[in-house]
This record gives C-alpha cells, sequence and structure tokens, in this order.
C-alpha cells in the first residue's frame, strides 16, 4: 500500500508526520499572519494524480 501511494505523488514518497508538521508550524508562524480563509493541501501532490 505504501508503494501504491508513494507512487501516487508529485514527490514520490509517502508524507512523514515531520510533513504536516512544517506545514503547521508555518501556518502558526507570523510569516503566515496574511493567509486567511485558505485550504492548504498537504498532500505532496495525491490530489496531482500519478506521475507520467
Amino acid at each position: 500500500m505504501a508503494d501504491l501511494v508513494a507512487g501516487s505523488t508529485a514527490l514520490g514518497r509517502p508524507g512523514e508526520p515531520e510533513d504536516v508538521a512544517d506545514v503547521v508550524a508555518f501556518l502558526a508562524s507570523d510569516a503566515a499572519r496574511w493567509i486567511t480563509g485558505q485550504v492548504v493541501d498537504a498532500s505532496g501532490g495525491l490530489v496531482l494524480g500519478p506521475r507520467a
């Protein structure tokens, strides 16, 4: 299953907890203070479809 997911991501690997934690840390930081009402996809490109 992990190979199937990895092959379906733009980054070619399953996500790690640190990958999502980095996104959360950014959104919680002052650097993201002007970001409002957005949906942030932290799937590593899974919704982009399989790599060619």
